[in-house]
């Protein structure tokens, strides 16, 4: 097989993928449960492979250097348990124990506004998904195995001065993301592979394993046994429902060390959608005129609104979270909304916006299923970090005392959807009231029928995915 993107492998898949990967996955789980939202970066070279179908873990443990322990989570009750009180204080106990002190993000502000804002720009009309915080853990990573002004300009795109404050944010960054209790999926799994060829500082995986959660593989490159490893440790980390995608997964044999992040995201809208007002309506893209799936909701409902757009917010079960659908006002484009500050400080203030009424909101939301893959190279790039990509300046000091290692590839794959149940992350908006006046008294028409933009984030702000979106899919 030629070589080709990682994204490609895992990122591209079509509705049939979805439906037989729901099948497989909803036999054990609440009918709630829907396609996975994977967030994968790769930061090393072209990959391709073959399709490992057997025991996911099996091979992966077997080249491991160190495997990461994620925590354990009580299970969401079943409200029909004779037991569901003490059932209930035990889930309740640790989703607390996950929480962390209050602020214990700030100083990461500029990093996601500015990556949203340069991810998500560019050509007008493409749909766009980009997730911060597995980009945030890889460039955490990605400063672990580094020296000098390789480090230096990570630390400094991250907001932070030293090393050992990078690794106490991130470890809170990962904890407080955390969920995997049955009813709602956060996981931000990452991992280091390596080129047998490759002597390695063990401090530094084990640092990798304790700050990131993250598990190092090392083996040959190029070989069966390291493409199954690389396809089972995908397939774990997002739940098994990307199998097909992942079955291309593998090392080229001259792939010298590889950084992958897999973000695996399911919840459960906490006021759905019925499915009997779900009803085919027109979409304006930019191309032209089409046909989709709305789905519609009625209720008392915040309405944000700004000088250039206005915002609702579908909050998601059990603490999962709230997705975002941000309308440009009529004739603002997309792009032209991405650079403007007022829409940042509305995404910084996780709801706590000036502007803002409730009142009878009328919500309609196109169903889709969006994916973008990005090269992260330039967007770091042109954030300050630099060195990493040049193979005359890159220090992997901190990792190995080998010569003339940099990053060669830094693919960015994302694949979000929705429906009446829930959500992974993607957007769409619309509406038909917007802009810089205040809504109406008593009620109002929220439409997302033309181009709009979309973040969902965690309980406490942060952001899990941004994305744009010109055609629903």
């Amino acid at each position: 097989m030629n070589r080709e993107d990682l994204y490609q492998a895992i990122g591209q898949a079509d509705e049939r993928l979805l439906e037989r990967s729901q099948r497989n996955r909803y036999r054990r789980q609440p009918s709630w449960w829907m396609r996975a939202a994977a967030a994968v970066l790769i930061a090393a070279v072209a990959v391709s492979g073959w399709l490992y179908a057997s025991n996911p873990s099996f091979f992966t443990t077997a080249y491991a250097i160190n495997e990461a322990v994620y925590p354990q989570m009580a299970s969401y009750p079943d409200q029909m348990s004779p037991f569901f009180e003490q059932q209930f204080d035990a889930w309740q106990s640790s989703v607390q124990a996950q929480k962390q002190p209050s602020g214990y993000a700030n100083g990461l502000e500029n990093f996601f506004e500015s990556s949203i804002r340069q991810t998500l720009s560019g050509e007008e009309g493409e749909n766009k998904v980009y997730a911060p915080l597995s980009a945030y853990m890889t460039l955490g990573m990605l400063a672990e195995l580094t020296g000098g002004e390789s480090r230096g300009q990570i630390l400094s795109l991250l907001g932070t001065d030293s090393i050992e404050a990078l690794r106490s944010q991130a470890y809170a960054v990962w904890n407080g993301q955390y969920r995997n209790d049955g009813a709602t999926t956060c996981i931000l799994a990452n991992s280091v592979w390596l080129n047998e060829g490759i002597s390695f500082i063990p401090e530094t995986m084990e640092r990798l394993a304790d700050t990131y959660y993250a598990s190092s593989y090392q083996g040959e490159m190029g070989s069966d046994g390291f493409h199954k490893a690389l396809q089972g440790w995908l397939d774990e980390q997002t739940g098994g429902l990307l199998k097909e995608q992942t079955q291309n997964a593998a090392f080229d044999a001259e792939t010298v060390l590889a950084l992958a992040s897999a973000m695996h995201y399911q919840a459960k809208w906490a006021n759905g959608f019925s499915k009997e007002n779900t009803t085919p309506d027109v979409f304006h893209s930019l191309s032209g005129d089409m046909t989709c799936d709305f789905m519609h909701s009625q209720g008392q409902e915040t309405y944000y609104w700004a000088e250039q757009f206005g915002a609702v917010a579908q909050p998601l079960e059990n603490g999962g979270g709230t997705m975002w659908f941000i309308l440009p006002e009529e004739g603002v484009r997309v792009q032209e909304l991405l650079q403007r500050d007022e829409l940042m400080e509305f995404l910084r203030s996780n709801g706590k916006w000036e502007n803002r009424k409730t009142l009878k909101i009328n919500l309609s939301v196109p169903k889709f299923d969006i994916s973008s893959q990005t090269d992260l190279r330039e967007v770091f790039k042109s954030l300050g970090v630099t060195d990493v990509f040049d193979q005359k300046t890159a220090d992997f000091s901190a990792m190995t005392n080998m010569k003339d290692i940099f990053v060669s590839k830094a693919s960015h794959g994302v694949r979000v959807a929705i429906d009446e149940e829930g959500v992974t992350a993607a957007a769409y908006t619309a509406m038909y009231f917007a802009g810089a006046a205040p809504p109406p008294e008593d009620e109002m028409d929220f439409v997302l029928d033309r181009p709009f933009l979309f973040v969902v984030t965690s309980d406490d702000g942060l952001p899990l995915f941004a994305g744009s979106v010109y055609r629903p899919e």
